[in-house]
């Protein structure tokens, strides 16, 4: 999953960029409201976690003029204001959570869950995916097909993660690469093949139902 978080204080935005990617999401970070904008307007997030007070543009005006847009990424307010006005006003924007510092980073994590969970396109249980024998457990992060835990990388999880979120549906490489890798990457053209690669040598080579599907000139899909 790919995160942007918007906070002008660098030492506590590299703290929770790291964390984030410690737990295997990929993320994006910058300080200023104009420049979360044009974030927003060329990579599609699957949450923003977004400081209220910046410079260039307010975290209130960011969120109004993405809604205006028809935007409906998940957005969690990250902010040292605690009064029931700025939280109400918050939400009444478009903001799905309210989160105020200082905070605990295992709550982040887990408004980070709740919000996921509103926007997934599928019914699955709330903390796990599910596929034929293969279970990827969404907060422990363990992933088990036929009962045998899977040792995955970062990136391995988070590709499998994009994939089983959106089981059914032909992803693109395009659609795949802007999901799990981050502005920052610098790696080569092919890395969404070299991993699909990897993810099929221990999710599929010892079982014979294969999960992880190839669609010539389409894409990949994870299905049975």
């Amino acid at each position: 999953m790919r995160l942007l978080v918007v906070e002008d204080e660098i030492h506590l935005q590299t703290i929770i960029k790291k964390r984030l990617i410690k737990e295997h999401y990929s993320v994006d970070a910058c300080g200023d409201g104009l420049e979360a904008l044009d974030y927003l307007s060329v990579s599609p997030y699957d949450a923003v976690i977004l400081d209220i007070m910046l410079p260039g543009l307010s975290g209130i005006d960011v969120l109004k003029r993405i809604r205006a847009e028809g935007n409906r990424v998940p957005v969690l307010f990250l902010t040292a204001r605690d009064g029931v006005d700025d939280r109400v006003k918050g939400l009444d924007c478009g903001a799905d959570d309210y989160l105020v510092k200082p905070f605990a980073f295992e709550e982040l994590l887990a408004r980070i869950r709740v919000m996921l969970r509103r926007t997934a396109e599928s019914s699955y249980p709330a903390d796990k995916l599910t596929l034929a024998d293969l279970t990827v457990d969404l907060k422990s992060h363990q992933v088990q097909r036929d009962g045998q835990l899977i040792e995955l990388s970062g990136k391995e999880y988070a590709m499998l993660e994009y994939l089983m979120r959106n089981q059914g549906h032909v992803l693109s490489r395009e659609q795949i690469e802007q999901h799990v890798w981050s502005f920052d990457y610098e790696g080569g053209s092919n890395m969404v093949d070299v991993y699909i690669r990897y993810l099929r040598r221990k999710i599929d080579e010892d079982f014979d139902q294969k999960l992880i599907h190839t669609v010539r000139g389409a894409g990949y899909v994870m299905r049975i």
